[in-house]
């Protein structure tokens, strides 16, 4: 800073150090009254004071480094804790009040010229502004990765291989299919189909309502990838718009075994396995 001596900042960072865990203790209070938020976030908020005096005598960049981190870990525990991003831009913006005030006095206490207190002010205001910024990002990035997390696994478990008998397994599909869950398809099937030594895997369309002419391809892909891992493949109730779409990718459905339900499907294969 060019207007202030180092020296004369010591007294602003000495005093919110020495006022910390009593503001921490006000805001956990309040939280705790006002919004019943009775998670123990004590250490992020000293924290966060700490960084904050400390900055007073950083240079912006230094400083700004330091409070990218502790917003990484508030995002964090935020996120795991299922909180609002609010809380936390609520507590800094609570600071900046309470430490702007601070700066203020130990200012007029320091006969600071105005240049002065105006660039102590302005470089504190750059690092709250900062830490708002840095907690967002990381908040939306951390909760975006646990949401696609989330719907990976759901759509995982919607693509189900039921293991019927020791040679024969299911993969019933419902809902729409769309390119990712047909990727999805084609790992779970090859996959379950190789660690149950399967012999015949029926997969059942009675509950898709339509397949578009991207995701049939790769539909018969997976047909075409099990064939080579020594697994017939029979397909269950496909619906006249399915077979539409079959026939105008040209696929050769007479090479592919298809039933007008799963009871006919489990029937034809069963049929096989206990003749072995």
């Amino acid at each position: 800073m060019h207007h202030i001596q180092q020296e004369n900042l010591h007294p602003i960072r000495a005093t919110i150090l020495q006022q910390k865990e009593e503001l921490a203790e006000n805001k956990r209070k309040e939280l705790a009254e006002a919004h019943s938020i009775y998670i123990d976030l004590t250490t992020f908020r000293i924290d966060l004071l700490t960084i904050y005096a400390d900055s007073i005598l950083m240079e912006k960049d230094l400083a700004i480094d330091t409070i990218k981190q502790w917003a990484e870990n508030m995002a964090s525990l935020l996120v795991d804790h299922g909180l609002s991003l609010n809380l936390a831009l609520e507590e800094i913006s609570y600071y900046r009040d309470v430490i702007g005030e601070i700066i203020k006095k130990e200012a007029k206490n320091g006969l600071f010229s105005l240049d002065a207190f105006y660039e102590v002010i302005s470089h504190f205001n750059t690092i709250v502004d900062d830490a708002i910024q840095s907690v967002s990002k990381s908040y939306v990035k951390d909760y975006t990765e646990r949401i696609n997390y989330a719907q990976y696994a759901i759509a995982e478990l919607s693509v189900p291989v039921v293991r019927m008998t020791e040679e024969i397994g299911i993969l019933p599909l419902v809902g729409d299919l769309d390119t990712k869950r047909a990727q999805l398809l084609m790992e779970n099937a090859l996959d379950k189909g190789s660690q149950y030594k399967l012999k015949w895997l029926i997969i059942d369309l009675s509950a898709v309502p339509i397949i578009d002419t991207m995701v049939a391809d790769q539909l018969f892909k997976v047909i075409s990838a099990l064939n080579l891992l020594g697994i017939d493949v029979l397909i269950s109730g496909i619906r006249p718009e399915i077979a539409q779409t079959m026939v105008s990718l040209e696929i050769k459905v007479e090479e592919i075994k298809s039933f007008a339900s799963l009871h006919h499907a489990v029937q034809y294969a069963y049929s096989f396995t206990t003749h072995l």
